[in-house]
């Protein structure tokens, strides 16, 4: 298996740290607001590599962290006058409803960064201990000319540097290389924690490197996210990390290439802004977005039009037709072992492609290969054929992730859920929130009932 790791720029064997076991760390949602379905288009990628290396026999460890504490959330919390807490939960919720729907695999852990403070605390104590650190104005910067390799991963010119210069921001443009902050000074109107060095926060570099060695150690396996986060966020990460614990922080990064809509910038002012319920509204099968959203090679930019939604529907459609007519097969009868091996085949060009970067639109067209080569004989199969070809779609499906089918208990499940946030929003005094999930669930044909022993619900 090769891909393409960011931090060396090009295409590497991949070798596990320990034998069969992957360290897998991924950087999850700013819960500010909805995600849209370009941060989709970096999770859904995410979801794809860590099935990948499961069907291939390891077992992973995943990490994804929720960023509940950094300048847009304490904005945003500020705007509304409300709790942090309270704000950051009702978008927390909203992104797992969002990855049960995607069909998204549960990371392993789901660290919050606000309540990881006393590791940031001690990650900040050993830069300052060690000389990577220093004091200035009530916060504490990491000082980037003490550490040689800063830039590598974003491929920054040493003499760009700015040493000496301080950054409060959490997010700042390339051209801003200089000192960044660990941990904010106590303001008027920002939550704060007690600490050696000063009351205050953690900056938003600090929580990853924390939580990540928390859950998977100094040095893992791999690092994942979008572009955008290379620089600041991930050079800051390598930098802070390794001075912190003098060993490699992370083997290999993978980064996802944007997405963009009809070939402009995503941007609620032009009016092309999507979250998945904003999709999900206008009809959209959950299982074509998700499809779309694997469909192009995850370093390439994805153009998301409603006319590619629809095609990645259509294809999808053929896979479940094709997956439909396997089930209804009845005649009785020997296996073919040509077609056996066909199958065994196509599974194993499955495999190479996908062991090439991830090279997904290869992997799908060695499945629809298939398709079309068994499909003119649907007719002829026996029922032990179509068991085969049946347990080959279910081995590319468990890659894939797009033809899960919910039984009626794993539905009643997601409508637990969703009655869930709504007595939740109900309990904040967010009725606007709670009539938005009633309403939500109506169209779906799911009538709610409060009565005096509690919400019930019924189908229409």
């Amino acid at each position: 298996m090769r891909f393409y790791n960011t931090l060396t720029r090009r295409l590497e064997e991949f070798r596990e740290i320990e034998k069969g076991r992957i360290g897998l760390y991924t950087c999850g949602p700013t819960v500010y607001d909805f995600p849209h379905i370009g941060n989709f288009r970096s999770y859904v990628f995410e979801d794809l590599v860590k099935r990948f290396f499961r069907f291939s026999g390891f077992r992973v460890r995943h990490v994804m962290n929720i960023t509940d504490i950094d300048d847009k959330t304490i904005r945003k919390a500020n705007e509304l006058g409300l709790p942090l807490g309270e704000v950051t939960r009702k978008y927390i919720d909203a992104f797992h409803v969002d990855l049960r729907t995607l069909n998204i695999l549960p990371a392993d852990v789901y660290p919050r960064a606000t309540e990881h403070i006393p590791e940031m605390l001690q990650l900040v104590s050993a830069l300052l201990a060690k000389g990577f650190a220093y004091k200035k104005e009530g916060s504490v910067y990491f000082s980037i000319e003490r550490f040689k390799e800063y830039g590598r991963l974003a491929n920054i010119d040493q003499g760009s540097l700015r040493t000496g210069a301080a950054v409060d921001a959490d997010e700042y443009e390339k051209d801003a290389v200089q000192d960044f902050v660990l941990w904010k000074g106590r303001k008027a109107g920002e939550p704060f924690w007690p600490a050696a060095f000063g009351d205050g926060r953690p900056g938003w570099h600090i929580e990853c490197s924390a939580m990540s060695m928390k859950y998977l150690g100094p040095h893992f396996d791999i690092h994942m996210g979008g572009v955008d986060n290379i620089f600041p966020h991930h050079e800051n990460e390598i930098a802070q990390s390794e001075c912190a614990n003098g060993v490699k922080f992370v083997n290999y990064w993978l980064h996802c290439q944007h997405l963009i809509v009809d070939n402009r910038k995503m941007s609620k002012s032009l009016g092309n802004f999507f979250t998945l319920p904003d999709l999900l509204q206008r009809g959209a099968d959950p299982m074509a977005v998700r499809y779309l959203l694997i469909s192009t090679h995850y370093r390439k930019l994805l153009n998301f039009t409603f006319e590619g939604l629809e095609m990645a529907g259509q294809a999808l459609q053929r896979v479940k037709n094709f997956a439909f007519s396997l089930k209804n097969v009845e005649a009785e009868g020997e296996a073919d072992p040509e077609l056996a091996a066909a199958a065994a085949s196509s599974l194993e060009a499955f495999a190479a492609s996908m062991a090439d970067d991830f090279n997904v639109s290869g992997a799908l067209g060695v499945m629809f290969d298939l398709i079309a080569a068994v499909n003119p004989r649907m007719n002829a199969l026996t029922r032990k054929d179509a068991a085969v070809v049946r347990e080959y779609l279910e081995r590319v499906n468990s890659v894939l992730g797009v033809l899960e089918e919910k039984g009626e208990a794993a539905l009643d499940a997601e409508i637990e859920e969703r009655i869930r946030l709504r007595e939740n929003a109900r309990r904040e005094k967010d009725f606007a929130r709670a009539d938005e999930i009633r309403a939500e669930l109506k169209k779906q044909g799911i009538v709610l009932l409060d009565t005096p022993a509690g919400v019930k619900w019924k189908r229409e």
